[in-house]
């Protein structure tokens, strides 16, 4: 995976307006405990192959001396790497949908949101199809402090998507395609309930 793919596809969630601003940030594992994530305060819709950092997965930390600054999420995107050793992409961003049911589920303290019988689930590429239970994280400004919630809270068994309170959503997977392809089914999840009134547990 080179630095103009990670481009390309930030720069088409970003067309989608899932990446405002300098918001949002993706990466990839490389071999060798490192990898490649976006810069820190970089227009998703201006991005090139010279706006990606590469660090280690360890410490988080830019691998080259004057590299530009990794994105502040890092931390985030290396936790779930050391934790998914399968999983070799990261993107987190913030859907409408996505993003207000995380604002929801903050304002009612729960931990959890619970999908039941939608299609769509299907995407997320679980074993159990018919339900799933998307994980919740306090936002903290101090964003390691949120890594290390996910470090001690998401399970192995964990679906490969998660949200953040007042914030947005992250999701992984094996490639970048597919862990773009899972934000795209949270963020149907999201708007189908909304959209049909279920209550967000």
């Amino acid at each position: 995976m080179s630095g103009a793919e990670l481009a390309e596809t930030a720069a088409g969630l970003y067309a989608r307006g899932w990446l405002e601003g300098t918001a949002g940030n993706l990466s990839v594992r490389l071999p060798g405990d490192r990898a490649l994530i976006t810069a820190s305060g970089v227009s998703k819709g201006k991005i090139t192959a010279a706006d990606v950092v590469e660090v280690g997965i360890a410490d988080s930390r830019p691998v080259r001396a004057g590299a530009p600054r990794p994105s502040a999420e890092t931390t985030i995107h290396t936790a779930l790497y050391r934790l998914s050793p399968g999983s070799h992409a990261v993107v987190h961003a913030h859907p409408p949908y996505a993003t207000a049911v995380a604002i929801l589920a903050a304002r009612r303290g729960a931990g959890t949101v619970t999908f039941t019988d939608f299609e769509i689930i299907k995407g997320l590429g679980l074993t159990d199809p018919s339900k799933v239970v998307v994980p919740v994280f306090e936002n903290h400004a101090h964003v390691p402090r949120i890594a290390g919630d996910v470090t001690e809270r998401l399970a192995a068994d964990a679906p490969p998507v998660m949200l953040i309170g007042n914030h947005g959503a992250t999701t992984w997977g094996p490639t970048l395609d597919i862990a773009r392809n899972r934000m795209e089914c949270l963020e149907a999840l999201c708007r189908l309930t909304l959209l049909v009134d279920r209550a967000i547990p």
